[in-house]
């Protein structure tokens, strides 16, 4: 069982062979999100007090038999 706070090892992806800490469990969906993993780039619309628009990444849950536990 994958749990919170655990370091973990990518098996599939272009994360392969990489670890990372578990910052979330989503026990319904059966995915984590990882910490520095499956980023995936969303852009951020301009907001009208002035601030510009930007492209920020953001972690996105991969699926839990993806992921194995180091101890």
């Amino acid at each position: 069982m994958i749990k919170k706070g655990q370091t973990v090892k990518i098996l599939i992806g272009n994360d392969k062979t990489k670890t990372g800490k578990v910052l979330q469990v989503f026990v319904k969906q059966n995915k984590v999100l990882v910490e520095g993993i499956n980023l995936k780039k969303t852009h951020i619309k301009p907001s009208k007090s002035g601030e510009k628009g930007s492209v920020v990444s953001v972690a996105t849950p991969i699926h839990i038999s993806n992921v194995a536990a180091v101890k």
